[in-house]
Formats: C-alpha cells, structure tokens, sequence
C-alpha cells in the first residue's frame, strides 16, 4: 500500500521510519498524539478533495497519513476491483503502524464518500485499535441499489462465487454519484463491494460500532435525505458522537467541514 507524502516533513518522516528511527523534530498542537488514516473515495487518490483537510490536521498537530486504497482511480472510476473490500480493510493496518511508529498515541479513522465506507467497516471490526471514527459524506450504498443492471451482475457474480469461480476476471457494471461506467476486478472482487448484505453494506456496520462518531453530510449530498436513521443512528449512542450537516455537496464536504472536524477532534 502507497501512502501520501506531499510535504518534505513528511518524505523526511517516513524515511526516518524505515530506517528504525523517529523524526527529527516533534509536532505540537492541540491534536499533537493523534493519528488519522483518512482515505479517499471511489475513483479517488490521496489529497484531492481530502489533501486541504490534511493539511488542516497537520496544522493542528496530527499525524495524517492518506493511503492508496484498492478502489482508487481517476475522476471518480476506479482503476479495477482485484482484491475484496474485506482484504482492502487489511490495508489499513499497516496505516495504523506507520502512524504508531511515528508516535501517534490514540488513532482515528476517517474517510470521505467510499473511504467513510471503509472507516466505518474498520473501525466495525477492530475497533480496539480506534479511538474515532469520521464518516465525511459517506457514499457506496450496495443496500439501496436499485440499478438494474447492477442487480444482475449481483445475481450472476453469486453464482460464480458459490461456484468456486471467484478469481476468474471480468468486465462489471458500477456507478458513482449517478455516474456508470464498467470496471475490470475478479468476481469476488467486484461482489464484495456490491453484495446487499456483505461486507460494505454501512447500516449493519454502524450498529457494531462503540467509538465516538462523527457523520458528516452535505445538505446538497443525495445521501442527506435518508437522514439520520440511516447510517448514524444505528450506532450505539456515545457521549462525544455528533451528526453535523454543512452547506456542501459530495466532493466538498471534507473542505468545507474543516473546522467542525478539528473542534471534534479537540474534544475527544
């Protein structure tokens, strides 16, 4: 897995890791301690749309580190879907361990549109490791596909699944913010992302998290209008969780919800 290193702080900092040491000078700030894994959507790269709210955690002391996830791409289509999301979620493990050997004391995870997806299912699964979890404009809904053609791909990949035939590659149906457009990946590959009740479906998920969460949601998002049933309150209730809603769309919300994420992250 590639992590982002857009500033000389950073290239110096990971350098230093793999050579067994620390970094040279230590950060400061009110989230100094604090390590988030922030990943990026569907057809997405590290920094983008997520690089100015890096840059803002950064500011504040946190360590960010932003991976190349599996489903990344370019203008929001993914290169292909060769591993499932379940050995995606893998990947972030190595993220916590760059960041704890970086000094990072307490981790949140986080992510925007298909990478709050991910946050949410990780933090699901393990979250002994995880102090928060952030969900910036969630997106991936495989639970509320009602596309045709996608519910057929999800019929036959099945199939093909149950038949043994889940490395064999193909061509599949996918869409993104009303987008569609066909993708290349492995059967199961492609199945576990769009599978109703797999590993990707966020309401199930979100009713085993324990951790404080922070929802963020854009009032021009097409996800607002499941409101807050949907996916945050599922979660079982905790003291600091918060559900906020910015004026902002899909691809924004992270920028524009800059300052009510560090506030939450301060008062964790």
């Amino acid at each position: 897995m590639r992590f982002s290193t857009r500033h000389p702080f950073r290239l110096l900092a990971v350098a230093l890791v793999l050579a067994g040491g620390a970094p040279a000078c230590a950060q400061s700030g009110p989230l100094a301690g604090m390590g988030i894994v922030l990943m990026h959507g569907k057809g997405g790269r590290p920094g983008g749309n997520i690089g100015g709210l890096a840059e803002a955690l950064e500011a504040q002391g946190a360590r960010v580190i932003m991976p190349t996830m599996a489903w990344s791409g370019s203008r929001g289509v993914p290169t292909s879907y060769n591993i499932t999301f379940e050995q995606a979620l893998g990947d972030i493990d190595g993220a916590i361990g760059t960041l704890r050997a970086r000094g990072a004391k307490r981790i949140v995870i986080a992510g925007q549109s298909l990478g709050a997806n991910a946050a949410i299912a990780y933090a699901a699964r393990k979250g002994g490791q995880v102090a928060g979890v952030m969900a910036l404009a969630p997106g991936h809904t495989p639970d509320r596909n009602r596309r045709p053609e996608l519910l057929q791909a999800v019929v036959e990949a099945r199939a093909q699944v149950a038949a043994g035939q889940g490395t064999a590659r193909g061509a599949f149906p996918d869409s993104n913010q009303g987008q569609v457009f066909s993708v290349s990946g492995t059967v199961a590959g492609w199945f576990s992302y769009y599978d109703a009740n797999g590993s990707a479906n966020m309401p199930k998920n979100a009713a085993r998290l324990t951790q404080p969460f922070l929802y963020v949601i854009g009032t021009s998002d097409p996800l607002i209008f499941a409101g807050r049933a949907y996916i945050f309150s599922q979660a079982r209730a905790h003291p600091k969780s918060r559900y906020v809603e910015v004026n902002a769309g899909h691809l924004d919300t992270p920028e524009t919800a800059r300052d009510e994420v560090v506030a939450w992250l301060k008062g964790l």
